[in-house]
């Protein structure tokens, strides 16, 4: 929290300019059980970080085991590249015990099999990718990855009874309204309410943000599915889904994804 001095209700987008270029650091891991299959796909990473001029530090992993043991201590992750299946523990399990404790860390599957696919949004994957891997559909998944990380490092500030309150994108799953208040629903289940019209808050928010009707504004990598009269979002919560639009939310979880 950082305490403010002179507005009231005031809101302004703060853009961290700690990637501001491409050229940055990030942290991954490659977790495969086929030593043959991990050697490719670091061989790939390594070669997309050199050509985009972006620094990386891979570390790879034989099993989801191995991982978590060494994630117990280190957990600043960008990026996790899984193998789906794997020995005693599969990457969709390793991936769910990593999201309990890491909402930002940009998951991406790579798998033999299609069937798998449905579970990547209970953990709100980013990518699932065939073996074998294609270098330049890789490529075009770590470049998104890094987008995406870019993004959640943006964050809105609220002064609140004289002191200014930092909410990171990511963590606000929706934004509804009730007369003039609007109330921000955060990941943690906090909730923080302003006198503010909704329209105004929704031009300060970016394109991971769908307004679902007049009353409501729900960030779609927090949807799980959707039905022709109701969002549900990955952590239980429902949202009335006004008449029609299910066609255009529909749109726009694609046109995201």
């Amino acid at each position: 929290k950082v305490i403010g001095k002179t507005f009231t209700d005031y809101i302004k987008i703060y853009d961290s300019e700690r990637r501001t270029i491409m050229s940055s650091f990030y942290k991954l891991a490659i977790c495969d059980d086929n030593h043959t299959d991990c050697n490719y796909v670091l061989s790939l990473v390594n070669k997309w970080a050199e050509r985009r001029n972006i620094s990386v530090k891979i570390n790879t992993f034989p099993s989801a085991e191995s991982f978590l043991f060494h994630y117990a201590e280190e957990k600043d992750y960008d990026i996790l590249l899984l193998d789906v299946e794997m020995g005693e523990m599969d990457g969709v399990t390793m991936a769910k015990a990593i999201r309990r404790q890491n909402e930002t860390v940009q998951i991406v599957f790579i798998t033999g099999y299609s069937d798998y696919i449905a579970e990547g949004y209970e953990v709100a994957a980013l990518h699932y990718l065939m073996k074998p891997v294609r270098e330049e559909k890789l490529f075009e998944v770590l470049t998104r990855a890094c987008e995406k990380i870019k993004k959640n490092e943006r964050c809105l500030y609220l002064e609140l009874a004289g002191e200014m309150i930092r909410i990171a994108f990511f963590e606000i799953r929706y934004v509804d309204v009730q007369k003039n208040y609007v109330t921000i629903h955060t990941e943690a289940t906090h909730c923080f309410t302003i006198k503010k019209p909704l329209s105004e808050l929704e031009d300060k928010l970016d394109d991971r943000f769908f307004r679902i009707g007049r009353s409501c504004i729900v960030n779609l990598d927090y949807i799980s599915r959707v039905t022709k009269t109701t969002v549900f979002l990955t952590d239980g919560t429902e949202l009335p889904l006004p008449r029609g639009s299910y066609e255009s939310l529909n749109r726009a979880i694609i046109a995201h994804n």
